[in-house]
């Protein structure tokens, strides 16, 4: 049986934050006495992750979710627990184990600002050591994937936000890593650009059966990308498991939308379902799966019915909802 890609159990992070008052009095009593508090980022999480698997790690602002990427790319040491990251340690940072690994922020870069990207891959392909025949077919790969075939040779300094994202996904993944991790790695893109690096990202773990670990804010990504869904709140693990479980188990109801030439009045509509958009040829419910068989056939009746679906509820209301409610009742 092959060795899981990441194994965590009860790992914890404690950080020790420096606080004061407003005001000049309070900044100079800083300097002699200073106060702290203890923050816990990250509180005893458990986890496996199969090599292959594309996993999307969610939860509010302050949830933990960068910290235990840092932690799991050795950037940060654990507090308590232990960890593995495709069978080594990575706190200890050893060399085989960074080339095994890869990381991409989206408020980070690892681009030179002056330089032209192409000369940042050079020195990665010296860093890991990659043969130049290695360099050259990963290059020409990664280039042509991600179509920036044209920018590689300008100075980072005069790239978009999205330009330079694609850039700096070609310098991560030059020494061909097993893992990747992604912390918002369409942050700043617009539309097309964010499905054209979904699209490399799904395409890159197929070919390389590489594991991904994504974080975003853009639930799009996720829902795009992970067939399995983490959500950590508050530092721990409020769910594991499929996108599907995950949404009928916090808003179970299913959206239908439907066009139709007239659409009914809302106090005929209150018994199908409750309404989410009624426009004068369109409309969008959200229906208990119980009475699916029985609003369907109704709503297929209206005049010009036509362009009828039934979803679940979109990812961004089910983590909404998610997380509006009391932490006892979230797990």
């Amino acid at each position: 049986m092959a060795q899981p890609a990441v194994v965590a159990k009860g790992l914890s992070k404690r950080f020790e934050v420096a606080r004061r008052g407003a005001g000049v009095g309070a900044a100079l009593r800083a300097l002699f006495r200073r106060e702290t508090e203890v923050v816990d980022a990250v509180v005893d999480l458990s986890l496996s992750i199969e090599a292959g698997e594309r996993v999307g790690l969610l939860g509010p602002n302050g949830a933990g979710k960068t910290t235990t990427l840092k932690m799991l790319a050795g950037l940060l040491h654990p507090t308590g627990g232990s960890l593995e990251v495709v069978g080594y340690e990575p706190r200890r940072r050893s060399p085989d184990f960074l080339r095994s690994i890869a990381m991409v922020m989206g408020h980070k870069r690892q681009l030179s600002w002056d330089l032209p990207a192409i000369d940042t891959f050079e020195l990665h392909r010296v860093v890991y050591d990659i043969g130049r025949e290695d360099y050259r077919r990963r290059l020409d790969q990664l280039v042509t994937l991600l179509r920036v075939s044209e920018i590689i040779h300008k100075p980072v300094r005069t790239l978009s936000l999205g330009e330079r994202m694609k850039c700096e996904l070609v310098a991560a993944l030059l020494h061909g890593p097993r893992v990747l991790f992604l912390d918002e790695p369409t942050l700043g893109m617009d539309v097309s650009m964010q499905l054209a690096l979904r699209d490399f990202i799904r395409a890159y773990n197929e070919e390389h059966g590489a594991t991904v670990v994504l974080t975003s804010h853009y639930m799009e990504d996720v829902a795009a990308l992970c067939p399995r869904i983490v959500v950590i709140d508050g530092g721990a693990l409020r769910f594991d498991g499929g996108l599907g479980e995950l949404t009928r188990r916090i808003r179970p109801r299913r959206r239908i939308r439907v066009a139709a030439d007239r659409i009914p009045e809302l106090a005929a509509l209150s018994e199908l379902g409750a309404v989410i958009e009624r426009h004068a040829g369109s409309l969008v419910l959200d229906v208990e799966p119980g009475a699916i068989e029985r609003v369907v056939p109704e709503l297929l009746a209206l005049p010009g019915s036509r362009d009828l679906e039934v979803r679940d509820a979109p990812l961004e209301e089910v983590m909404r909802e998610l997380f509006d409610r009391p932490t006892e009742e979230r797990g």
